[in-house]
């Protein structure tokens, strides 16, 4: 007998299947819809013109089948799956704490997250904001990056940025779909775009590349770094890059990586991989 076991829930999958199932089970991550999904239904000129959009509702299905009631839809999402379902399947205590941590890493996306940091914003200890993070990445609301360093000494070591798998999910947390004209988080979002765009593709085309971001004590950063079979490319989003953006120097020699600007003109050969 061959069964087919889905749900949105990852607590509520694991409850239910309490034998591990070892040799006898394959999984598989669904994520909201990708961008290559969705040009593929709705062809190119479509989905380009749809990009604003999309950086501001973002790529669930209830989303794209109800244009015009985005917000509706995604604040009915939110409260169910990200309140509801976590808060009852997890053994979080504290709805508002939870609130605050989510409406917290909203506001940090692309910069370091100090989980000291996010305990005094939010008034609890250290440990639990862990504990927090861990159970949102597990149910699919967030995902961390880690930090990329082996040569220099300058080089941070430990930090970790926290992106959403979906814009969507975090303009509702924050309450904010001004357009992108009247946006100061306009490149926090095009970041947060193109790098869980870039997470579903190496998932679904098991392309094992390992992803990072790197950054030194003297500010010199790489909002994206992947490794792929031993070689090492980096990646800086701009929304409009100019003609003379470049990735840090120090970066290139140190680790002889390639490196890549990727704006709004050419994201389609990122957010793709072939």
């Amino acid at each position: 007998m061959q069964l087919l076991v889905s749900g949105s829930s990852s607590f509520d999958l694991s409850n239910k299947l309490n034998e591990p199932l070892t040799g006898r089970k394959w999984e598989y991550e669904l994520f909201p819809i990708s961008w290559e999904e969705y040009e593929n239904h709705h062809g190119f000129i479509v989905s380009e013109q749809q990009i604003e959009n999309r950086l501001l509702y973002g790529f669930y299905p209830e989303v794209l089948n109800n244009p015009g009631d985005e917000k509706e839809v995604l604040k009915q999402l939110v409260n169910s799956y990200l309140y509801r379902d976590i808060l009852a399947y997890s053994d979080i205590r504290k709805p508002e704490v939870l609130e605050k941590l989510v409406q917290s890493l909203a506001l940090q996306i692309g910069n370091e997250v100090s989980y000291n940091e996010l305990a005094q914003i939010v008034g609890v200890d250290k440990n639990t904001i862990s504990k927090y993070i861990d159970i949102l990445q597990q149910e699919y609301v967030i995902f961390k990056l880690g930090s990329y360093s082996k040569n220099l000494r300058n080089e941070i070591k430990r930090n970790k940025k926290i992106y959403f798998y979906d814009n969507g999910v975090r303009n509702m947390v924050l309450g904010n779909f001004n357009s992108l004209d009247l946006r100061q988080d306009k490149g926090a979002l095009w970041e947060n775009f193109l790098i869980s765009e870039r997470k579903k593709q190496n998932i679904y085309k098991n392309s094992f590349a390992k992803m990072f971001f790197w950054r030194t004590k003297q500010q010199q950063e790489v909002d994206l770094v992947e490794e792929k079979e031993g070689i090492l490319t980096g990646f800086e989003f701009k929304w409009n890059a100019k003609k003379n953006a470049r990735l840090p120097k120090t970066f290139i020699e140190a680790y002889n990586a390639n490196a890549e600007i990727i704006d709004k003109h050419n994201f389609r050969e990122f957010v793709v991989i072939k």
